[in-house]
């Protein structure tokens, strides 16, 4: 036992039924070893509304922590063991350009266009979805979510994920004649609405980094090493690339997945490379488990042992920061997420 683990073992018997710590999926084993709630992101906001203790340590990048913050009771506080661990693809829709090119497109296509903002985005943008009757989705539930928003208007706006969206319309059967990519340069003024007004499924052009590495060659590369191989794929991946897999789905489906194969079976995972470690680990000797690549995600690499044992430091010493949500924020984020919670219930 190192020093770090000594010492959060100590600061949690302190806090004893106060704390509980929640992890994502691609955290690393040294922080997951810790964790008393593991999960995707879907998973994990279900279980905020399940939990008693007072304090809730997240460890995961922030907007994971925003919307935990956003379902807590009162009397309770999250907080990040790290504040700078972002989300590269939330950042690529800027709540105040989404809410102009929300305002602007309903107003000039004609259309009723419901906003469906994937989880991995700002609590601002999950705001502006919220004040425009929209809602929130995941990887595990996007098609649920997808249906929920085209019954509720005449188009669907998807963000930031262009990827999710388009493998989710691929799946659902909204043909690609009816999709439409946002060009948002120039502060959106080069929006082109005459697509607009005949897409059913208009997307964010944002994507994943950690997921856009994966690519069709890997997946040849492979087939020729392991010609039995399964192919199972995160779909925040290119179409492309998810057509060419065996399966797409969440990191859940994704642990499912492996749970279920048979013995011997060799598995390529496309995802965050700390969970295809952890499930090669978890089966080695039964099952071939291995990284379509070795793609890791910086961000979730900033939460640290170290840095957890100094979150619950602070809660005990009574100096921890909680993640803090602007009040004016608030109450239309929440509306975005619950609506999610209900339709999924």
């Amino acid at each position: 036992m190192n020093q770090y683990q000594k010492k959060i073992t100590e600061l949690r018997e302190k806090l004893g039924d106060d704390l509980v710590i929640m992890g994502h999926h691609y955290q690393n084993d040294a922080v997951i070893r810790h964790v008393d709630l593991t999960g995707d992101s879907l998973e994990l906001a279900r279980k905020v509304t399940t939990i008693d203790a007072k304090h809730i340590v997240f460890c995961g990048v922030y907007f994971m922590g925003e919307s935990a913050a956003l379902l807590a009771d009162e009397h309770q506080h999250v907080y990040l063991p790290e504040d700078d661990a972002n989300c590269v693809m939330s950042q690529m829709a800027p709540y105040t350009l989404v809410d102009k090119v929300l305002t602007r497109i309903n107003k000039e296509s004609g259309r009723k266009v419901v906003p469906l903002t994937y989880v991995n985005s700002s609590v601002a943008v999950k705001a502006v979805c919220g004040k425009h009757g929209g809602t929130v989705c995941t990887s595990a539930n996007a098609e649920k979510m997808v249906r929920w928003a085209m019954e509720r208007g005449d188009s669907v706006l998807f963000l930031p994920d262009k990827n999710l969206a388009r493998n989710t319309a691929k799946t659902i059967g909204i043909p690609e004649e009816k999709w439409h990519i946002l060009n948002i340069k120039g502060d959106g003024t080069q929006i082109d609405m005459d697509a607009v007004s005949k897409s059913e499924l208009i997307m964010w052009p944002g994507c994943c980094a950690i997921h856009a590495r994966f690519n069709e060659r890997q997946i040849e590369e492979a087939r020729t090493k392991y010609p039995d191989v399964k192919i199972v794929i995160h779909p925040e991946s290119a179409p492309n690339v998810v057509d060419k897999a065996d399966a797409a789905g969440s990191t859940s489906f994704i642990i499912k997945y492996v749970e279920e194969a048979p013995e011997g079976s060799n598995i390529a995972i496309g995802t965050e490379l700390n969970l295809v470690e952890r499930l090669a680990d978890q089966y080695e000797g039964s099952k071939n488990i291995f990284p379509l690549l070795e793609s890791t995600c910086s961000h979730m690499a900033r939460v640290t042992e170290p840095k957890l044992a100094k979150v619950l430091e602070d809660i005990v010493n009574g100096t921890a920061k909680p993640v803090t949500i602007p009040a004016g924020l608030v109450e239309d984020a929440k509306i975005a997420l619950e609506r999610m919670l209900i339709a999924c219930a």
